[in-house]
């Protein structure tokens, strides 16, 4: 079997398909499509499926064109019928993997995937998951319900691994074709011909390792180290603010050494779906072998309390001009997470919105990538433009995402007071009524 997907991969004769058609799948879709492999999509949702059938592009990381052309040729198609996994030969599995009310993993969409998976693949395929997840859940629960529900085994007639998603939404230099790639296999053949799909699809090195295990903390470690070293300068800002230290400076004199540092930055909070989730998918697995992951947890209760104290400080820097929370007009430019971005996905600038109304505030937000996001059950939307007027009229502006298309020096001239929480502002001139976090 593995001789004949060999075989199969290099000619370009197996089909892939992708089961969720987000920031993660639909690149990885396309990537395939392009590098020749007949692909079919999956997503639930009927809107992303019309819309990729119609080369209608929905995702910043992928291009226009690309998608057209794909669509048009017949290379690539989207479908929301679970039926289509009997026509494929690879399956990447690229579902959410958000935590419940409880702040615990929510793997219920990676399941009901697997579930459907087992119902409908055939002999011979190749299954990954690259949805965050903790370690173990290939071989200890996706495993399990492929063979059950198949009646095949794992390795003489199915491969199954793990090769965790790395996007990185707006990233100018690093795109799903050209970033590296890690895969952990159930075996060795796995290993190999899953390692062989990728090598054929994507310019970057492909890393095997030894197995789904390791692959999966691979990827928990590579955003609990951003956790953690985010949690370090978010707690030394609010120290360096009692100080009367620009800490952004301080970080800036760090960056000339050129080994041993490597800078990292203070914000409103930390956002997208992996880093503030993922480290919580270690902590609840480690407490099942009675191990308390005391440095990350300091470093989450940290980062989780950053929009509530960036909404202290707005208060902070009302009253020194004698106005209270309470009523006050406050302006927020930003909501995506990330810079040049039109992703809300676990936004701080959300939650500090939230923080700032509950004490009262009056918010309005404008932000040119982000023209509406939901908000208990309706939709929130942005300032059409951004006016010497709306800048004006807010007894504060609060910068949360450093869109760099925003005219800063024009945001300064006309705001009575801006609180920075991005250091967007750094090269204004001009910094009487700025305040940096």
């Amino acid at each position: 079997m593995k001789n004949e997907l060999l075989r199969r991969i290099a000619a370009r004769q197996i089909v892939c398909g992708v089961v969720g058609l987000g920031y993660v799948g639909l690149p990885l879709a396309v990537e395939k499509a392009k590098a020749g492999f007949k692909t079919i999509g999956f997503d639930i949702q009927r809107k992303k499926v019309d819309m990729v059938n119609a080369g209608q592009n929905y995702i910043g990381d992928v291009t226009d064109g690309d998608l057209e052309m794909l669509t048009k040729t017949g290379m690539l198609s989207a479908t929301d019928d679970f039926g289509f996994i009997r026509d494929v030969d690879f399956i990447a599995v690229c579902v959410p993997t958000p935590l419940d009310s409880h702040q615990q993993p929510d793997i219920s969409y990676v399941r009901s995937s697997f579930e459907e998976i087992a119902k409908n693949f055939k002999k011979g395929t190749m299954i990954v998951l690259e949805s965050t997840t903790y370690p173990g859940t290939t071989e200890e629960l996706l495993r399990p319900i492929l063979e059950s529900g198949s009646g095949l085994e794992c390795g003489r007639d199915f491969y199954l691994g793990f090769s965790p998603e790395r996007v990185d939404p707006g990233n100018l230099i690093y795109k799903t074709k050209n970033t590296p790639k890690i895969v952990g296999a159930v075996g060795d053949d796995a290993a190999e011909v899953i390692s062989a799909v990728y090598s054929a699809v994507l310019d970057g090195e492909v890393v095997t390792v030894s197995s789904p295990a390791v692959a999966e903390m691979e990827k928990i470690l590579e955003n609990t180290y951003r956790n953690v070293n985010i949690g370090l300068v978010n707690e030394l800002v609010q120290l360096c603010n009692k100080m009367k230290i620009n800490f952004w400076e301080v970080i800036e004199a760090a960056r000339s050494k050129p080994y041993g540092f490597q800078a990292f930055y203070p914000g409103p909070g930390i956002g997208g779906h992996c880093i503030p989730l993922d480290p919580y998918y270690l902590s609840w697995k480690a407490r099942e072998y009675g191990f308390h992951t005391s440095m990350i947890e300091s470093s989450m209760m940290v980062n989780d309390r950053m929009p509530e104290y960036c909404a202290e400080r707005a208060g902070q820097i009302l009253n020194r001009s004698r106005k209270a929370l309470n009523g006050s007009k406050i302006l927020i430019l930003g909501v995506a997470y990330k810079q040049d971005t039109d992703d809300y996905r676990e936004s701080p600038a959300i939650r500090v919105i939230e923080y700032l109304e509950r004490a009262g505030a009056k918010v309005d937000y404008y932000d040119p990538r982000v023209k509406e996001y939901p908000e208990r059950g309706e939709m929130r939307e942005s300032l059409p433009g951004l006016t010497a007027e709306a800048l004006g009229a807010a007894d504060l502006v609060i910068v949360t995402a450093a869109h760099t298309e925003l005219d800063y020096d024009f945001v300064q001239r006309h705001a009575a007071m801006v609180f920075d929480t991005k250091n967007a502002m750094k090269d204004v001139k001009v910094r009487d009524n700025i305040e940096l976090l």
